[in-house]
């Protein structure tokens, strides 16, 4: 599949839901993939890429960036905290954000860097032990301790629902979560389900092998 048929199916998803064409950002998830077919994208305008990993998004993106002009970068793996400060460099949105000490180490290099990228918290919806990503239970009290106590913009909520389940309750869940919580942004839906979270209220949805194919194994 196509950049451009996958673009087609998001303005489609869009108008079934009754949503403005421009309601969604597309993330091109490029994590892992052949440099070639991620400056394919760029050269058919692609400005809005995902990676999971802080130090390979570092030995793509500047020079890509310096080719291409400001590209926006979303982190969508989890962060360990001796990479904040590269992050805060590469990085426009952060969609992994899911403990307290996380919390507070963010709002400390926000503080020294001044700014702080956009921020997500990640859910753990489907409660999997192997899964990173908060309780649901827990969520309130925390969005409430990024607020009030470590002053972090936190712009959306985000999640991966289990791999042999339906999506739709659990993007509705996050939806109710984020709703309840005056939060605006919804970081759902991925290659295979994302019409399906465009129907239940997505503002980010992270697409990658519909787009580049199957990723490239690590060796």
């Amino acid at each position: 599949m196509s950049l451009a048929e996958i673009r087609d199916r998001v303005a489609r998803a869009l108008e079934r839901a009754g949503r403005a064409p421009d309601s969604v950002t597309l993330i091109a998830v490029s994590k892992t993939q052949p440099l070639d077919r991620v400056t394919d994208a760029l050269d058919q305008g692609q400005r809005v890429f995902g990676e999971n990993r802080v130090q390979e998004a570092a030995g793509k993106w500047p020079a890509l960036r310096e080719r291409y002009g400001p590209v926006d970068l979303h982190l969508l793996g989890p962060l360990q905290s001796n990479k904040i400060g590269k992050a805060f460099e590469l990085f426009d949105a952060i969609h992994s954000l899911d403990r307290e000490k996380l919390a507070s180490r963010l709002a400390a290099a926000a503080q020294e860097a001044g700014r702080c990228p956009e921020l997500f918290v990640q859910v753990n919806t489907g409660r999997e032990p192997q899964k990173a990503g908060l309780d649901p239970d827990a969520v309130d009290a925390f969005l409430s301790a990024c607020r009030e106590v470590y002053d972090l913009p936190v712009a959306g909520l985000m999640v991966i629902p289990p791999f042999d389940a339906d999506p739709a309750p659990h993007f509705a869940m996050l939806r109710a979560m984020a709703e309840r919580n005056g939060i605006a942004g919804l970081s759902m839906g991925m290659s295979d389900d994302f019409e399906i979270a465009i129907a239940e209220g997505a503002t980010h949805v992270r697409v990658g092998s519909a787009i580049f194919g199957a990723r490239q194994l690590r060796t």
